[in-house]
């Protein structure tokens, strides 16, 4: 995914003609019912879903999700492992007294928390990733105009993200050409490339600054920026799917009550 950014695909997906804030509903809504559950089948039901609309719905590459969840999927492994060994409990199935005063230890009730916290991780990225990878950002920012968001907070947002785009065309131009010159053949001509393009890409990227600056002043820029968008229609069936969506999730979040996986 070094050159196949998250912009590429959000604009690209198969619902990228849905109305904004159906998905940012769908979205948001799974997030806060993630947040809401007291079991672990609520997220993972969750996940399921969103993941099938990422897949089928939006026909987005199934190694592109999962390259994208590798990253949180083992920071929360980690997260995971931690409350295992820590959490402690009653019905103990390993027992481990490394000091005085500080033991690591498996027990019936650190699982279930495990697991829930997991489940919750999983159900709550998807949920991100489904609104990153179906709706673009320039689809937000106006959805934010309308919610009378400050301007001045909303441009700050479109110059920061400018910025990033500005700032990854240049590492990768830079990294390609090392490359071909085979800067990354060697451990010792890896860390000096490495030192290069970070010199570079922000030298760079200031230049880029600059001229973003003049440019704003030849076009008269007077504090607010134009922002370019359509307002998509709320369709009948996305409406509905939306709202099925949400409404079988919160019943699952209900009807799970506090059910542990052992």
């Amino acid at each position: 995914m070094f050159e196949e950014l998250l912009e590429d695909i959000a604009q690209k997906n198969g619902l990228r003609e849905v109305n904004t804030y159906l998905k940012l509903a769908a979205g948001l809504g799974a997030i806060l019912l993630c947040l809401l559950s007291t079991s672990y089948i609520a997220p993972l039901f969750i996940a399921l879903l969103i993941t099938g609309a990422i897949l089928l719905l939006a026909r987005v590459d199934a190694k592109t999700y999962a390259e994208l969840f590798m990253v949180p999927v083992g920071f929360a492994l980690m997260s995971v492992a931690g409350i295992v060994l820590i959490t402690g409990g009653h019905d103990i199935f390993w027992h481990w007294d490394i000091v005085n005063g500080f033991s690591l230890s498996v027990t019936r009730e650190s699982i279930n928390q495990g697991m829930f916290v997991f489940c919750r991780v999983i159900g709550g990225m998807s949920a991100m990733c489904f609104i990153a990878l179906t709706t673009p950002m320039t689809d937000i920012f106006i959805v934010l105009r309308q919610c009378r968001v400050s301007e001045v907070v909303i441009d700050l947002m479109m110059i920061i993200y400018r910025t990033i785009f500005i700032l990854m065309n240049q590492v990768i131009q830079i990294y390609q050409a090392q490359v071909m010159r085979l800067g990354y053949s060697t451990y010792r001509e890896s860390l000096h490339s490495f030192a290069s393009l970070c010199g570079a890409a922000f030298i760079a990227s200031w230049d880029a600054g600059d001229d973003l600056i003049r440019a704003m002043d030849a076009r008269c820029y007077n504090g607010k920026f134009a922002l370019l968008g359509e307002n998509r229609p709320v369709e009948r069936f996305p409406c509905f799917a939306v709202v099925l969506f949400l409404t079988l999730s919160t019943t699952v979040v209900i009807v799970s009550g506090t059910i542990t996986i052992i």
